[in-house]
């Protein structure tokens, strides 16, 4: 049984960053640790003028990011700040002056999509599936940040049908949308992902972040103060009994409280 701890690899390979989401075992769940590990990289690779573009992707082929590790939800007793605390970590990805890529093989879910709706640009393989199914799983809620961002890349209909719903969406419906820039095979998905970077970091950088960071502050400008509404939420019955359930492998019994 492999006993290497949950991590995040950084590989640098002349001026692309490749950064691994490195729990297999898990669909590569991210822990509190994984989180920060990601808040660091970014932050670093934004004082990196010599990395030109970043990939994103997870070990193994079943997933890219199944989510947050829901173990450490078991504890939680400070109200909204795990989402407020999660902004600050994806603040971070979504402003690094460079352009980013996702590749996405499997699962995208949860923190998997918000990461990957943070890049740049997503290329998946064809089966890839898509969504944040917290109404079926945690009943836990998003910040109004993290809303506003996913909903100016999917639209507010396709996110209300991830977070009403709790459906996933498969990848051909998503690369009409334009969401997706392609889907292709698992046998290529490498090498198309690579074609796209080297492409991208051949052009100004300087157009390149003025350009992706003002767009940023575009989605990010005006956003409401949905403290009680996120406070509410995690401080639910609903929610201790989602992750309770999610734990024990059962089906939560929602009261509505």
């Amino acid at each position: 049984m492999n006993s290497t701890p949950p991590r995040i690899d950084l590989k640098l390979e002349g001026s692309i960053a490749r950064i691994t989401f490195n729990n297999p075992a898990a669909r590569n769940a991210l822990t509190w640790p994984m989180y920060e590990e990601l808040k660091q990289i970014c932050d670093d690779l934004a004082n990196k003028p010599e990395i030109r573009v970043a990939i994103f992707r997870g070990a193994g082929d079943k997933a890219f990011v199944s989510g947050s590790d829901i173990q450490q939800f078991v504890d939680l007793k400070t109200n909204e700040a795990y989402e407020v605390s999660v902004d600050a970590i994806f603040h971070s990805l979504q402003h690094l002056p460079i352009p980013t890529i996702a590749l996405i093989e499997g699962l995208a879910v949860g923190s998997g999509l918000l990461i990957a709706t943070a890049c740049d640009f997503r290329i998946s393989t064809s089966d890839a599936r898509f969504g944040i199914p917290v109404a079926k799983t945690l009943g836990n809620c998003l910040s109004p940040s993290n809303l506003s961002w996913i909903a100016s890349h999917l639209g507010v209909p396709m996110v209300k049908r991830m977070l009403l719903s709790a459906e996933l969406i498969k990848a051909p419906e998503l690369l009409n949308s334009g969401y997706l820039y392609q889907t292709t095979s698992p046998e290529e998905i490498g090498g198309v992902t690579d074609a796209l970077a080297v492409k991208l970091a051949a052009l100004a950088p300087i157009t390149q972040k003025a350009s992706k960071l003002t767009l940023a502050r575009l989605m990010e400008s005006n956003l409401p103060d949905c403290t009680a509404l996120m406070r509410e939420t995690y401080n639910s019955a609903d929610f201790k009994e989602g992750v309770h359930a999610f734990l024990e492998g059962r089906s939560p019994k929602w009261l509505g409280k």
